[in-house]
């Protein structure tokens, strides 16, 4: 990352007070197009599955039945979305927002029995979820079943809706792109650091601007940059080969890793998480006709 970034990040924090900023679940930004290759997906779902231990849950939907497993890798998320199906909270609830090729969304508790073209997407159980973002051992990639989370600006923490979860559908990336988008995660990785020290020497920052001590706070700028450089280098933020592999051919949604927590993928029923991205949406990228959750079951 060159340190002109974070510079440019340094005067907008002086600004702002440093406030991050972040996309929600639902703002789709582009992903290239390619052929579907279905004859790599099931591969590499099962591949991915057997180094993942965890609990099974069945989703009975209006258009068919869908079965995750829930990563013990995450057991905040794991443990709460198991609490939620035994208490039967999502049962009558709606997939309210679906965005063809990147993901599939449920989980408003507010979207039980909604009227046709009534906003949704807000509701939730009265609480959050500390983020468990585990990378890159989880991962976008086709089948991911995610958190949805309001944005980083009120929501710096990246703390998990208590209820709403989206299935990533995604599109298969070309190479090319794929390593833009690693240069863009570990960008972000590191203006999240570099944020982070900001916002620890705010009140000195603030004296020296008021003393207009510009010399201090270039001073202050080269001392946080090297800092987060030494920071970063700890973690440095790649791609691995299997993630590689998996968003070359089976696609996925990259461009979210490292900012919501992965907590469990598809292990049966692609094709009825295909359905539901298929179908017709409205306003607010609701469907037409109402995709409703029957029922979850725990399997084990």
């Amino acid at each position: 990352m060159k340190k002109v970034t974070l510079l440019i990040a340094f005067f907008i924090c002086l600004t702002s007070a440093c406030s991050a900023n972040g996309s929600a679940p639902g703002e789709k930004k582009g992903n290239a197009s390619a052929d579907d290759n279905k004859g790599n997906k099931t591969t590499i779902q099962q591949m991915d599955t057997i180094n993942n231990s965890g609990t099974l849950v069945d989703i009975k939907t209006s258009l068919g039945d869908i079965r995750v497993l829930l990563y013990d890798g995450t057991p905040k998320h794991r443990d709460n979305f198991i609490k939620l199906v035994n208490e039967g909270f999502y049962e009558g609830t709606l997939f309210h927002r679906v965005i063809n090729k990147f993901m599939i969304q449920a989980g408003d508790p507010d979207s039980k029995g909604a009227s046709a073209g009534k906003a949704l997407g807000s509701g939730g159980p009265g609480y959050q979820i500390d983020a468990e973002i585990i990378y890159p051992t989880y991962y976008h990639k086709r089948g991911a079943l995610a958190a949805a989370r309001q944005g980083d600006q009120v929501n710096p923490q990246r703390k998990s809706s208590g209820s709403q979860f989206y299935i990533v559908t995604g599109d298969v990336v070309p190479a090319a792109q794929l390593s833009q988008l690693e240069a863009h995660v570990a960008n972000k990785q590191m203006q999240t650091i570099f944020n982070g020290l900001v916002q620890a020497r705010m009140a000195e920052i603030q004296r020296m601007q008021a003393a207009g001590d510009q010399a201090g706070l270039q001073a202050l700028q080269n001392e946080l940059v090297a800092l987060t450089e030494a920071e970063y280098a700890k973690n440095p933020v790649a791609i691995t080969e299997e993630m590689r592999n998996a968003y070359t051919t089976v696609g996925g949604t990259p461009h979210l890793d490292n900012d919501y927590t992965v907590f469990g993928e598809v292990v049966s029923g692609m094709d009825v998480v295909a359905k539901i991205e298929n179908v017709k949406t409205g306003a607010m990228d609701r469907p037409v006709e109402d995709v409703k959750i029957i029922s979850m079951t725990i399997v084990k």
